[in-house]
């Protein structure tokens, strides 16, 4: 899983969320980031209200909340979500030692790496390097 550091880049960066169900986030605030959530159609679902997503929480979960907006939650693509934003800009994933090293080119007729012991980890800084 992705660091919420990089989940912070990438926010940061521009990456944009379309929230659906099987997507991990955690509230960006001091004391949740450690807690990881998951859009589910059983626990936490998308709602749309005054033009405005939100995450509401059932009744089903730990804690009594009721809804954060998008802009509290912080993203945490899977390696698939990763690999579809670095698109076909990808050239090749390889297994080292230390990890796992993401290809890619940046721009036609260029390569370059990124590693990372974390693959997803190595597929979010590929994205933050495009």
């Amino acid at each position: 899983m992705i660091s919420v550091e990089l989940a912070r880049a990438l926010s940061a960066a521009g990456v944009l969320w379309e929230p659906a169900p099987g997507d991990r986030f955690v509230i960006d605030a001091e004391l949740l980031t450690g807690d990881v959530f998951w859009v589910s159609d059983l626990t936490v679902e998308v709602h749309h209200y005054k033009g405005q997503s939100l995450l509401g929480f059932n009744g089903t979960t730990e804690w009594a909340l009721d809804s954060v907006t998008l802009d509290q939650a912080l993203w945490l693509p899977r390696e698939d979500q990763l690999r579809e934003l670095v698109g076909s800009r990808l050239t090749s994933v390889r297994r080292t030692d230390d990890g796992w090293e993401v290809w890619f080119e940046p721009e036609p007729e260029a390569e370059a790496s990124v590693t990372d012991a974390d693959l997803e980890c190595a597929y979010a800084k590929a994205v933050l390097a495009l």
